[in-house]
């Protein structure tokens, strides 16, 4: 289940269920019902399972804005793009949680490379919640994994115009300038966000992210470990330090490093089934340990959570290749071919001032927030 999903379920749809239950009347109680067991599936990430439910009971229910809107969530959890875009089309007019339709529209455009139509969405929930800081990290999260880049970083600079001291912000601007502009360019972003909130989750996260892309792994290691000595035991922060114990090459199949880095992503894992970059690199924790089945498992998920990284692929040719199934590795390397082939072209067409230069080490993506709450309503 993808973040951004998940993120806007945890408080959406419980703004929905308390608007049915207000409204509610008895010769409906049926659909009410449905849509309430609807809308606790989709609080819990269960969006297939909801779909029907809610469309069962269209037109049915006192509070049709509940169905529409958590449809158009459950269909994007599910990546029906074009149907989310019609689900939420419905919702023309309504008066009610304008942000918070525009902001779903918004993240619809960009999962569908339809960028024009994603920047208008994304200008008229600005126009109504300017200061919502969510609204700006959660649509460009999908442009991250979708590798729009530059739309991406329009949108964290438009946000930091409004929001010009949050370390969040930072944090994710300094995440497209990694791939857009180089290390040295983003690095900039990540001090100013560690200066910001040095004693936070995203001042640790962003400390050892500058860390991790400047290849000192010694300085992430100790950056994470003291920060989860402190009881910052973020998903992020135990992500950064098991990839940095990997790659320090003090992990070998029989040290204590290779078992804290295993503990390290277990644990992010357990915390954020969805969180890429935790899955990838617990799948390459495996695959130094010769566990190659649940190696793919987890370098698969990784890859339907971020299709756009050319990293899960390298990693996962690898474990075929191992495994001796050389017909899906060479699929693998065909697909990390194509992505190196749009780089380039993207590379090549580069405009702004932008190097177009690619980080050389995994990113850790995603800005955190203090709750998983939803855009404004």
């Amino acid at each position: 289940m993808d973040v951004m999903c998940k993120r806007v379920a945890a408080c959406i749809v419980f703004v929905s269920f308390a608007l049915c239950a207000q409204n509610a009347s008895p010769d409906r109680q049926k659909a009410e019902d449905d849509l309430r067991t609807a809308i606790a599936l989709t609080r819990r990430g269960q969006f297939q399972q909801a779909i029907p439910y809610f469309l069962q009971i269209q037109g049915r229910v006192s509070e049709n804005f509940a169905v529409d809107f958590n449809l158009a969530l459950c269909y994007i959890g599910t990546r029906q793009y074009d149907a989310a875009i019609q689900s939420l089309a419905n919702l023309k007019g309504n008066t009610q949680q304008n942000a918070a339709i525009e902001n779903l529209r918004a993240q619809a455009y960009v999962r569908t490379h339809r960028d024009k139509e994603a920047w208008g969405a994304l200008e008229k929930a600005i126009a109504l919640t300017p200061a919502d800081e969510k609204l700006y990290l959660f649509v460009s999260d999908a442009c991250l994994d979708e590798g729009e880049y530059d739309l991406g970083l329009k949108i964290v600079d438009a946000g930091l115009r409004n929001l010009p001291d949050s370390p969040r912000l930072f944090y994710q601007r300094g995440l497209f300038r990694l791939w857009l502009d180089g290390i040295e360019v983003a690095n900039h972003d990540f001090e100013r966000a560690h200066e910001l909130s040095p004693d936070s989750d995203i001042g640790y996260i962003a400390a050892a992210q500058q860390a991790l892309i400047s290849a000192d792994m010694e300085a992430a290691i100790r950056t994470t470990r003291e920060a989860i000595r402190k009881g910052h035991e973020h998903y992020m922060l135990l992500t950064i330090l098991g990839e940095a114990l990997l790659r320090s090459g003090a992990a070998t199949a029989t040290s204590s490093e290779l078992r804290e880095a295993q503990a390290a992503l277990e644990k992010a894992v357990a915390e954020r089934p969805e969180y890429s970059s935790a899955q990838l690199a617990l799948g390459k924790l495996y695959l130094l340990e010769n566990r190659f089945n649940e190696a793919i498992s987890h370098l698969q998920i990784s890859r339907e959570l971020q299709s756009s990284n050319p990293a899960v692929y390298a990693v996962l040719a690898t474990a075929y290749r191992r495994m001796g199934d050389r017909e899906r590795a060479r699929a693998m390397l065909s697909v990390l071919a194509q992505l190196n082939e749009q780089e380039g072209a993207r590379i090549a067409s580069a405009s702004g001032g932008h190097t177009g230069v690619a980080p050389a080490v995994q990113m850790q993506k995603e800005a955190p927030t203090e709750s998983q709450a939803a855009p404004p309503h």
